[in-house]
């Protein structure tokens, strides 16, 4: 039979926002030991007083989430410059024989402007393209025989410059999502190199992504 630490730290660790919150010290330690008395009592086939719970709860290690959070502080001290474009569009174009050819065509009209944004995502059933909104008409004009799932404009990213051990962290990318999401910022697209983190958002919102990315840097 498990031991009511055993049965409560398996609980937790299925969840990792639940064992990071607690890391932080965000969770009501009370309130979670009564959602999960249901559970533990189940599994031991017994009842289980709540206050057993509460202290099993308390005894649990910081473990692989502490250590975690400085791994990623580390590599968040670590980044360097930000770099922002702004103007940008996206269109997303389903798949097909003959997109290939037309993505062709619309890398040679902007290969002309050195100082273009462009880039490509290209998915099982759909491709994504982001470039500056001035090639908007050409790359309508390139793509008009394929089919158009998706359009948006007056977008902007912020490209982050990462340090090389970032390959080596997991939880990096949610990290820095998870403060711009807390912030309200909505991420429309996400791009990355092996040292570069690209965050596509709507224009109004780059000022306050920027902010936030900087006091993220500035805090490690």
């Amino acid at each position: 039979m498990s031991s009511i630490s055993r049965v409560t730290e398996d609980i937790i660790n299925r969840s990792p926002f639940l064992r990071e919150a607690m890391t932080e010290n965000l969770i009501n330690i009370s309130a979670l030991a009564r959602k999960i008395k249901p559970e533990i009592e189940k599994v031991t086939g017994k009842e289980i007083k709540e206050g057993a719970i509460v202290m099993a709860i308390k005894r649990m290690t910081p473990g692989v989430y502490h250590k975690l959070d400085i791994r990623i502080n580390n590599v968040i001290g670590g980044i360097g410059d930000f770099l922002v474009r702004s103007d940008l569009a996206d269109f997303t174009y389903e798949n097909s024989d003959s997109l290939r050819e037309a993505q062709s065509d619309l890398i040679q009209t902007i290969r002309q402007d050195k100082d273009s944004f462009f880039t490509v995502c290209r998915g099982i059933t759909e491709t994504t393209y982001i470039l500056n909104s001035k090639f908007t008409e050409e790359t309508k004009q390139i793509f008009r025989n394929e089919r158009m799932k998706a359009h948006t404009t007056d977008l902007s990213s912020i490209t982050v410059k990462l340090p090389e051990t970032n390959t080596e962290t997991y939880g990096v990318y949610y990290y820095i999502m998870k403060h711009l999401a807390w912030e309200g910022i909505n991420i429309e697209q996400v791009v990355s190199t092996a040292n570069e983190f690209t965050a596509i958002v709507a224009s109004q919102d780059i000022d306050e992504a920027f902010k936030i990315l900087m006091q993220l840097k500035r805090s490690t």
